[in-house]
């Protein structure tokens, strides 16, 4: 927490997944959002989408549908009509149409019987069904294109795995709605303003990144057996980065991270402004990578707890000062990282899990625009 933040603090309630024998930790999130204060919102009859990452296929350290079918049974005690919604990914995998999305979200666990609610995707079959919707106070964004589902619902509740990134630092709750609700169009937005550069020296030619690339945005030379950027495709996206496992990609323009980081606080705004929200972020299964991808690697730190505020940004904050106090998990990637007596160590878990991610830029560009405050107060449950 920022202590020379002046504005009055927002309340971030928190309990750890420790659990009495007869409570499970679906039935303690019950209780923690309800001591959070969710049923303050009318939800009488009102449609409520429940933002969450599905989980890419392979991946396993998305949140387990229990969790949303807890914040679901909430909802519906309420009144509400709850949904859960994502929209469709830039990149190739599981999740770059409805369609496949659909299958995607069923075979990791979420359909209308385990969570008891529809599953709708936000930007429809092609995600081309999005909205144009103004950002208050915009620098990079004077309109947003966001999922029609997602702007329909009366009411957003954001259910957001808090983990590592390999772009943004971490995904927790402002990625989970600025990136998660913008369609494919609101996407390539977000994303378009810098591009990668490869090193050849680095460079193994085994076209794993060209895997990862929806966008024509890499070219190989068979003769060199090297890869290159296509500088009139590449969008920006940052895939290739994650799928190097040479680390032979990286922005040549650091400020392109620091742009995205603001563009995507800027489309959160316009997703949460003038509507009642709610927001939840679960701190475990702590990958270094995000939940995009089709496998995962081991948590970095141990499971913290569960989180919840109606102030994104004071969630993101208090999620990550948490992270930032445990000790990193032996054998992970962060220990491994500095066990190497060569590695530079920046003092924080997710510079050192991602050293070419940045995610300051982005709490502090939320504060500017008006998102919320770092400045909280933690209320232990």
């Amino acid at each position: 927490m920022d202590e020379t933040n002046a504005k009055t603090p927002s309340k971030v309630y928190f309990t750890d997944f420790r659990c009495k024998t007869d409570e499970g930790p679906a039935h303690k999130l019950k209780r923690l959002i309800k001591a959070a204060g969710i049923a303050g919102i009318d939800m009488d009859g009102k449609f409520v989408a429940i933002k969450m990452h599905f989980g890419e296929l392979g991946n396993m350290s998305f949140l387990r549908p229990n969790y949303a079918k807890a914040v679901a049974d909430v909802v519906k005690e309420l009144g509400g009509k709850p949904f859960l919604t994502d929209c469709n990914t830039l990149y190739p995998g599981s999740r770059k149409n409805a369609i496949d999305h659909l299958y995607c979200a069923w075979e990791n666990g979420f359909t209308p019987l385990s969570v008891g609610c529809p599953v709708i995707i936000g930007d429809g079959l092609k995600g081309t069904d999005d909205v144009a919707v103004p950002v208050p106070g915009g620098e990079y964004i004077k309109e947003a294109r966001i999922g029609r589902a997602v702007m329909d619902a009366d009411v957003l509740i954001s259910l957001t795995h808090f983990k590592g990134h390999e772009m943004t630092g971490f995904g927790g709750a402002i990625k989970n709605i600025g990136m998660g609700c913008g369609s494919r169009a609101g996407k390539k937005d977000q994303h378009c303003s810098g591009q990668p550069q490869i090193d050849p020296q680095k460079c193994r030619g085994c076209k794993r990144c060209m895997a990862e690339c929806a966008n024509d945005g890499l070219l190989f030379d068979s003769e060199s057996r090297k890869m290159s950027i296509n500088a009139a495709n590449c969008v920006g996206c940052g895939r290739c980065i994650g799928a190097c496992n040479f680390d032979a990609i990286a922005f040549k323009d650091y400020s392109a991270v620091k742009d995205l980081n603001c563009r995507m606080a800027e489309y959160t705004k316009a997703v949460v402004d003038g509507r009642p929200c709610f927001h939840i972020s679960l701190v475990c299964d702590v990958s270094p990578m995000c939940d995009c991808h089709s496998g995962n690697d081991a948590p970095i730190i141990p499971d913290v707890g569960m989180f919840a505020s109606f102030d994104p940004l004071a969630l993101d904050q208090a999620c990550v000062d948490a992270c930032l106090e445990q000790a990193p998990m032996p054998g992970s990637l962060l220990a491994d990282e500095l066990a190497d007596p060569d590695f530079h160590d920046h003092h924080d878990h997710f510079d050192n899990a991602n050293p070419n991610a940045e995610y300051k830029t982005c709490l502090a560009h939320a504060e500017k625009i008006g998102l919320g405050t770092r400045n909280y107060l933690k209320v232990k449950l």
